[in-house]
């Protein structure tokens, strides 16, 4: 697991710990329907209100205690509250929301039971309509599946990110920042076919910061050709932003959204399309602010020391941002086979969040300190890309139609990240009292990437059943990271200067060439189809600590063979067999060897020595109708690249680094299938099931960790005719194992509700994502001497309203997809 958790920690401030010798109390109670009956799953909140008299509105602001769900007898439970004045709240789907009267916990009351909590249902009626058949939401393929956004009505409003965490096989840990698919970890992920260069971390961000409504498609591709670049060891996504077709003179959409969990949150976009004659134009804006939550609490168990320790941290952080993406795009046709295209897109994200963090010791279960940190961070995100590109498509008349084709990119990206960060803490004695001065810290971060790629691909058919593609590319990426820390102690009221804290300043630069040549033939015969392709990688990469005046630098040239092999029966039944090899180069971040702390307990350290990772994939398909899908696949990854923890006995802190474990084996089964209940009713359900395996030496322990897991989606569409369908999305992941962490199971349910208006000029959706708020991530690690449980969870239900109003000619030819070339190095920046 890698510590960014703490990072989280470092940012949030949760509940005031008691003065020593009192205790907490516990607050208790029931919820029932108006019958009597108990309810269970429902969603209650302990609050603070500014006036107690009332219930939370904008008006009347409330401060989150604890959050808590009712088990079967209807039956909830907050532990751990201080005295105060509180209400509760009690909220479920198709209820209405119900609060408690205010009541007080004493100082010294350990226990308060609550009268029975009722809430009322609210009663919907739907009529009976004509069914329509609508492009479905999954689209499963043989050797992908595309996730068709803008047809979706649970993924409108949200985020590019919430998209994919409803996607078959993928699972997003934000606990880690981490993706996987099937079970595999390391995915590239692309946008417009474009590596982002990006850290996981910072891929998360960026994915939060896209809004669904400029996404038109996801593809999830788990054993690539060689045409693709070889990085990404469990396969790739590539999300594609929308571009809509291009009329004459001029046609686009306007789409208004607003969503409310805890906190508000506003969308609106605008795409114009033009086609000028031998042009044609497009341009897409979207401004997104999102405020939101998120809470972490972490115990951490020092058996080591003279006494045992339990350092318990809890954490609570107000998130704001703002948003803007721009898109703006020409393609020139010199004639029908030649095109000249521009494209530049970019993100500029304003965030800012006030929150904190408590960290209570107990020794012998007795509170000996309190460390409590508050913060102001502020962080600007700007990226800005630009692509030229050439198509020319040959005479085809010679070779029955099928011509030969040229395609040439060349593109360049900036992107800045820049955080402001500064921490106060406060060390307290049990009764609460300052013990000391204050230590205070202050960040300022500077990292930026520019990124050069170019690539050119010659499609050559010989005939309607023979086809040879060839390409190369070659990209130049240069990353810089500067870092001032800066530190000081005093006393409350007192000035005291900033002094430089030379441990953690820091200068890293990063530099890396990497030039790549493919060839791939297919060929067809009645009722076979085999593809063979290679790629070879010309790698270098110099890794420069200007703060110690180190540099490491790596040279190295790799083979990435594959083959796929494709035999149909019939018009219904198709059979494939996939074999590829890939690579994993470390992220920019994992080899910067300077300290980042998290907390005063947990700190991260990268490591300029990490080698790349590889892995060999296999896979055995079967699809039936093009619609019923089931594979399964080996893969073995050798040299795997992941976090590991270190815990100093003495001091009880944690050291975050990332090393190459010696192996790691997946085994996964796949399948994916529609089903069709009524007329009006239909599904696409995939599963996927895998097993991971960890073989290594940590530190001289051995280090072998292996689960069986699995990850179920279920989609479903309801057409109820006049205009008027709805959707369903459920997903569920089991408990599963990374490295040293030892994950719990974890799903989300999600419906929405879309109405056509004036002739489908028109939609207005409605969704509610996460009914039941159970996207939460808990896990543990128990190695060596560690032993710590962690849980995160954030503002994930929200109920969100979508307006989109097309103008213009809607029947008009479609303007050309266009993907960029330097989707894999944008992947890893940062």
């Amino acid at each position: 697991m890698r510590y960014r958790l703490f990072s989280i920690a470092l940012l949030l401030l949760s509940g005031r710990l008691l003065a020593q010798h009192s205790t907490f109390g516990v607050v208790a109670g029931t919820v029932q329907d108006s019958t009597g009956k108990p309810l269970e799953f429902v969603t209650l909140l302990l609050v603070q209100p500014t006036d107690s008299t009332r219930p939370s509105t904008n008006e009347n602001p409330s401060r989150f205690v604890k959050g808590a769900i009712s088990d079967s007898r209807g039956a909830y439970a907050f532990e751990r509250i201080q005295p105060g004045t509180y209400r509760v709240s009690a909220s479920l789907l198709g209820y209405q929301t119900v609060y408690s009267a205010p009541f007080t916990l004493e100082a010294g009351q350990t226990a308060q039971q609550l009268p029975a909590l009722v809430i009322r249902e609210q009663a919907r009626q739907l009529t009976n309509v004509t069914v329509r058949a609508q492009k479905p939401f999954i689209e499963q393929r043989i050797d992908k599946t595309v996730l068709n956004v803008e047809n979706s009505i649970v993924a409108s409003g949200g985020t590019a990110l919430e998209v994919l965490e409803k996607a078959p096989g993928v699972v997003v840990d934000l606990q880690s920042e981490r993706i996987s698919m099937r079970g595999r970890e390391n995915v590239l992920v692309m946008l417009d076919g474009k590596p982002t260069y990006l850290s996981t971390a910072d891929v998360l961000e960026l994915l939060r910061n896209t809004p669904s409504n400029t996404v038109e498609t996801i593809e999830l591709i788990t054993n690539p050709s060689a045409r693709y670049d070889a990085a990404g060891t469990a396969g790739i996504i590539n999300i594609r932003l929308k571009r809509n077709k291009a009329a004459q003179p001029l046609n686009g959409n306007l789409n208004l959204g607003a969503g409310y969990g805890r906190f508000a949150k506003y969308n609106a976009a605008l795409t114009l399309n033009a086609r000028p004659r031998q042009w044609s134009l497009f341009g897409n804006y979207a401004f997104d602010q999102r405020n939101y939550w998120s809470v972490a609490t972490i115990d951490r168990r020092l058996t080591t020391t003279e006494q045992p320790t339990l350092i318990q941290q809890d954490n609570y952080r107000p998130i704001q941002n703002t948003n803007h993406t721009y898109r703006l795009g020409a393609d020139y046709a010199f004639s029908k086979r030649t095109t000249l295209g521009f494209l530049l897109n970019g993100i500029r994200t304003d965030g800012k969040s006030q929150g904190g963090t408590t960290s209570a010791i107990y020794q012998a279960n007795v509170l000996t300190a309190t460390q409590r940190t508050e913060n102001d961070i502020k962080r600007f995100i700007g990226r800005l890309a630009g692509n030229v590109n050439f198509r020319h498509q040959f005479d085809s008349t010679r070779r029955g139609g099928q011509g030969r084709e040229l395609m040439v990119d060349v593109d360049y990206s900036d992107a800045t990240f820049q955080p402001v960060e500064q921490f106060e803490t406060r060390y307290l004695d049990p009764r609460q009292t300052e013990t000391g001065p204050r230590s205070l810290q202050r960040l300022n971060t500077t990292s930026k990437a520019l990124i050069r790629a170019a690539k050119a691909d010659y499609v050559h058919p010989f005939d309607k059943r023979t086809t040879l593609e060839t390409g190369w590319k070659s990209s130049y990426v240069t990353l810089s990271n500067d870092l001032l820390a800066e530190i000081k102690l005093a006393e409350r009221g007192q000035t005291v200067p900033w002094q430089v804290d030379s441990s953690r300043t820091n200068q890293f630069e990063y530099r890396e060439w990497i030039h790549a040549a493919y060839v791939t033939g297919r060929r067809t015969w009645v009722a076979w189809t085999l593809q063979v392709g290679l790629r070879a990688e010309q790698t270098h990469t110099e890794a420069r600590s200007l703060t110690t005046n180190s540099t490491v630098e790596r040279t190295y040239l790799n083979l990435f063979p594959s083959v796929f092999l494709t035999r149909t029966v019939g018009d219904k039944h198709e059979f494939q067999y996939a074999f590829s090899r890939r690579i994993d180069r470390p992220n920019y971040q994992y080899l910067n060897p300077f300290i980042r702390v998290f907390d005063p307990y947990a700190y991260q350290q990268g490591n300029p020595y990490l080698k790349p990772q590889y892995t060999d994939a296999f896979q055995v398909a079967y699809s039936y109708k093009q619609e019923t899908t089931v594979s399964v696949g080996y893969n073995r990854t050798h040299d795997v690249i992941v976090d590991i923890n270190e815990q100093n006995d003495q001091t009880g802190v944690t050291r975050i680094t990332f090393i190459n474990l010696s192996k790691q084996t997946n085994i996964s089964l796949n399948l994916s299938a529609p089903l069709r209940f009524t007329r009006w009713w239909s599904s696409r359900n995939a599963a996927s099931v895998f097993h991971n395996a960890y073989r290594a030496q940590v530190a001289g322990t051995p280090l072998n960790y292996s689960r069986l897991s699995a990850n179920l989606t279920s989609n479903h569409t309801f057409v109820f005719g006049h205009g008027l369908t709805a959707e369903l999305n459920a997903t569920y992941n089991s408990p599963y194992v990374y490295s040293q962490n030892q994950m719990q199971s974890f799903g989300q349910v999600s419906v929405g509700l879309q109405k056509s208006l004036w002739q489908k000029r028109a939609t207005l959706r409605f969704n509610w994502n996460d009914l039941l708020q159970t996207q939460r991530f808990y896990g543990k690690v128990q190695f060596q001497n560690m032993d710590f449980r962690f849980a995160t969870y954030s503002e994930t239900r929200v109920a969100r309203l979508t307006f989109t109003y097309n103008f213009g000619n809607r029947d008009v030819k479609g303007a050309s997809n266009r993907r960029t070339v330097s989707e894999d190095e944008q992947r890893r920046m940062n």
